[in-house]
């Protein structure tokens, strides 16, 4: 807990800390999350969440307030360490108000890596490095951190995700750059991992794959599952969970285009979540009345019906079938 937790107070931190995370993973356990894969449970299990946010901001009534592993307050302190343990997505760095980086929901991070399929030996990137939380997860899985590497923009957020790892007992790649271009000088990979929104799939990484590699990433509001067929071939269908990330950024980004004007879409479908994944998923190239009737007529598809395909130079989201007639460009 810091110089700070040797005090008068008499509180069992460590105690405190081990029944909070007992009950994150009973939580997680519940939800189903790791069905897939329940070898997940022991990595929640032995690594500590709360080492990897040392403080992290809350919304209060005049904006974030900071909870911080150091206060000198011990209510403060307990606050902080609950909270690290609450299956909630917690925001960890700001600028200007702005949220630029945090720690995702414990219990999708669980799904995602669930939906993974890490076998034992995999080398795997991770693009966000956020924290180190899910590193030290994929580390302590692997039971190597030769295998993991995790990639940055910004070098305030490695050089903090390096001393939360060590901090867990875990030293895996930690590369300060633009994650749209990959590592390459730590290829071939055979699962990716993306923490954080894309517009597309980057070329980069299929290049960086070995054939038969696993790439995982949010784009729209969802997540694409893509299986890699060569260095410039890959295809996918969306998970059935929604997921909200922040946009990645780098010199591989671009800015999503604007939804478009709802006029002539019923008020009961605006609020639809599934009509709007669909709405993100085409933003820009079809009008939000046009999307609808797809929709309606499509029978409100779920995002298990949507896929991603990548082949050659081009690149494109998909209902149903790669290539059927409801197809739209993704950004190249």
């Amino acid at each position: 807990m810091g110089a700070h937790a040797v005090d008068t107070d008499d509180r069992d931190w460590a105690g405190l800390a081990a029944a909070a995370r007992a009950a994150l993973v009973r939580e997680i356990e519940e939800s189903g999350a790791w069905a897939r894969d329940p070898v997940w449970r022991e990595a929640f299990e032995e690594v500590p969440r709360h080492l990897f946010v040392p403080y992290y901001y809350v919304t209060g009534p005049r904006g974030y307030e900071r909870r911080w592993g150091e206060s000198p307050d011990a209510a403060a302190r307990e606050r902080w360490l609950r909270g690290a343990y609450a299956d909630v997505p917690l925001a960890t760095r700001l600028r200007d108000g702005e949220l630029v980086s945090s720690s995702s929901q414990p219990s999708l991070m669980a799904q995602m890596l669930a939906e993974l399929r890490v076998t034992d030996g995999d080398r795997v990137l991770e693009i966000g490095a956020g924290t180190g939380y899910n590193a030290a997860l994929l580390a302590h899985r692997l039971g190597d951190d030769g295998l993991v590497t995790t990639i940055d923009l910004e070098p305030e957020i490695t050089e903090s995700a390096r001393r939360h790892l060590a901090a867990a007992g875990h030293h895996p790649v930690v590369v300060t750059g633009d994650g749209a271009r990959g590592v390459p000088e730590r290829a071939p990979f055979d699962r990716i991992i993306a923490t954080c929104a894309l517009p597309a799939v980057p070329p980069a990484w299929l290049a960086q794959c070995a054939p038969g590699a696993r790439i995982l990433l949010p784009i729209a509001t969802g997540l694409a599952a893509l299986t890699v067929r060569d260095a410039t071939h890959a295809e996918g269908p969306f998970l059935g969970t929604p997921a909200y990330f922040v946009p990645l950024r780098g010199g591989g980004s671009e800015p999503d285009a604007p939804l478009p004007p709802l006029e002539g879409v019923p008020a009961r479908a605006r609020e639809d979540e599934l009509f709007r994944f669909l709405l993100a998923l085409v933003r820009g190239r079809t009008g939000a009345r046009e999307a609808y009737d797809l929709w309606e007529r499509a029978g409100r598809p779920p995002r298990e019906r949507y896929g991603v395909t990548v082949s050659g130079a081009r690149a494109w989201a998909w209902l149903d079938h790669p290539q059927g007639p409801h197809t739209w460009p993704l950004p190249g």
